[in-house]
């Protein structure tokens, strides 16, 4: 190996990661003027730079003269059968990122919950994906470990129905609560009119018959119709002397 070689492999280096990050983003590019999602399109050319990297480095072995070629390639088959179990996690989590990209069951920007944790999806990378949480913080999960698992995704679909639970007491007029319930729902803006809204008794409790209202919004409006059935339904069931009642507990007490 001579000065010249080094030289030469030294060029070949940068000049090579620097094509590779070239050729990386025109395909980037060309993906982003298809109809395929963001998140398939990031993967894609992250794949894409990976195996330029990997000739960019064999490239640079090669102009390195055929001793060091030969002597990295032994080193390289002693590496790989000593890493090799090592590494099926790594090629466990890579298979399943690419199931991921290819199956999307979820996109960029999209608020899931998988394995315990929720959050809006802001990466899909060769290893892990990305979960950032609406307090802002960023939740890593092993790519591998989403796959195998239930996936919850709250906003693929363009409409949610919006369900408020609350109790009345066993004294209230049934009909009326469900009337003013039902005036609540039909006139907030954001609630749809199809499906209709509609409320349900779900349980005769201890203290309370209870109720749920059920109004569906569209996805984006998921949040502000909750607050606003939440609230509004608190104040029109105290205008409408309606009782919202505690706990409670009968104690009978015998004396003899």
């Amino acid at each position: 190996m001579t000065y010249f070689d080094l030289l030469s492999a030294l060029i070949i280096l940068i000049v090579g990661i620097v094509l590779a990050k070239l050729l990386a983003g025109i395909f980037k590019n060309g993906l982003k003027k298809t109809e395929l999602p963001e998140l398939v399109a990031e993967f894609l050319s992250r794949f894409v730079l990976a195996l330029l990297y990997v000739a960019v480095i064999l490239a640079t072995v090669s102009a390195l003269g055929p001793d060091i070629s030969s002597i990295v390639v032994g080193l390289s088959a002693v590496i790989g059968l000593v890493l090799g179990f090592g590494m099926q996690d790594t090629l466990t989590n890579l298979a399943a990122g690419i199931w991921l990209a290819t199956l999307r069951p979820f996109d960029k920007g999209e608020y899931v919950s998988v394995t315990g944790y929720s959050g809006s999806v802001s990466d899909v990378g060769f290893m892990a994906t990305e979960l950032l949480t609406p307090d802002n913080k960023v939740i890593t999960i092993p790519n591998k470990v989403i796959w195998g698992s239930a996936i919850e995704n709250a906003t693929r679909m363009p409409t949610r129905r919006v369900d408020v639970n609350v109790g009345i007491s066993y004294d209230t007029k049934l009909d009326q609560a469900i009337q003013v319930a039902m005036d609540l729902m039909k006139n907030n803006s954001m609630v749809l009119a199809d499906p209709a809204p509609a409320v349900v008794t779900t349980e005769l409790a201890d203290s309370s018959v209870n109720l749920q209202l059920r109004a569906w919004a569209n996805t984006s409006d998921y949040w502000g119709v909750k607050g606003d059935l939440t609230n509004g339904i608190l104040n029109a069931y105290k205008e409408a002397g309606i009782e919202i009642p505690y706990p409670q507990l009968d104690i009978h007490m015998n004396k003899e």
